[in-house]
C-alpha cells in the first residue's frame, strides 16, 4: 500500500475551509495526534472531538486517534518554557524548540513503531491526514511524525497551510 501523508493544523482555518482543504486533498483517512482533543473557544469548537469525528464521517473520511503520538504533559511544558524564555506567544510560535525536538522524540517517537499506523488503516487509504492545531508544520510535532513516516516508508508528504 502507497499512501501520501498529509499535514494540517486547525489554527487559520475557519470550519468551512478546513474541512473543503480535507476533500480537495482527497484525503479518507483522518489521524488524530493530538494528546487532548479539545480546543478552547467557539471559533475552533468544530476541531473538538466528538463534533469533528461526525462532521468527518458524513464526508466519509475514517477517524483514527493515536494518543501514543500526542507530545505528553512533560514534553509539551519544555515548550512552554522555551516560548517563554523568548517570549513567544503558543500561536505565534514558527517552529519548535530544540529541547522539544528532542524530548519528544525520545518520550514519543522512539515507542513510535510506524508499521502499526499502516496495519491501523484500511486497505483501500490512499491519503492519510496527521492533524494537531498549530498553524504550520514546523511549530506542531506533527512534522516530525510526518518525517518519521516519509524515512521510514518514502512516502511523499504534503502539508496543507490555510
Amino acid at each position: 500500500m502507497k499512501i501520501k501523508i498529509i499535514t494540517i493544523g486547525v489554527y487559520g482555518f475557519d470550519e468551512t475551509g478546513f474541512f473543503d482543504a480535507l476533500c480537495n486533498a482527497n484525503v479518507d483517512t483522518f489521524c488524530d495526534i493530538r494528546n487532548r482533543r479539545g480546543v478552547r473557544g467557539t471559533t475552533y469548537a468544530f476541531a473538538n472531538s466528538k463534533r469533528l469525528q461526525a462532521r468527518l464521517e458524513e464526508l466519509g473520511i475514517r477517524y483514527i486517534y493515536r494518543k501514543d503520538l500526542g507530545p505528553t504533559k512533560s514534553v509539551r511544558e519544555k515548550q512552554a518554557a522555551a516560548d517563554k524564555a523568548t517570549k513567544t506567544p503558543k500561536r505565534k510560535r514558527t517552529e519548535l524548540g530544540e529541547v522539544f525536538i528532542e524530548a519528544y522524540r525520545t518520550e514519543c517517537l522512539n515507542a513510535f513503531d510506524p508499521q502499526s499506523l499502516l496495519d491501523e488503516l484500511e486497505s483501500d487509504a490512499q491519503v492519510v491526514a496527521l492533524f494537531c492545531v498549530e498553524t504550520t508544520p514546523e511549530a506542531c510535532h506533527r512534522s516530525l511524525v510526518a518525517e518519521k513516516l516519509a524515512n521510514t516508508f518514502d512516502l511523499e508528504v504534503e502539508d496543507i497551510l490555510p
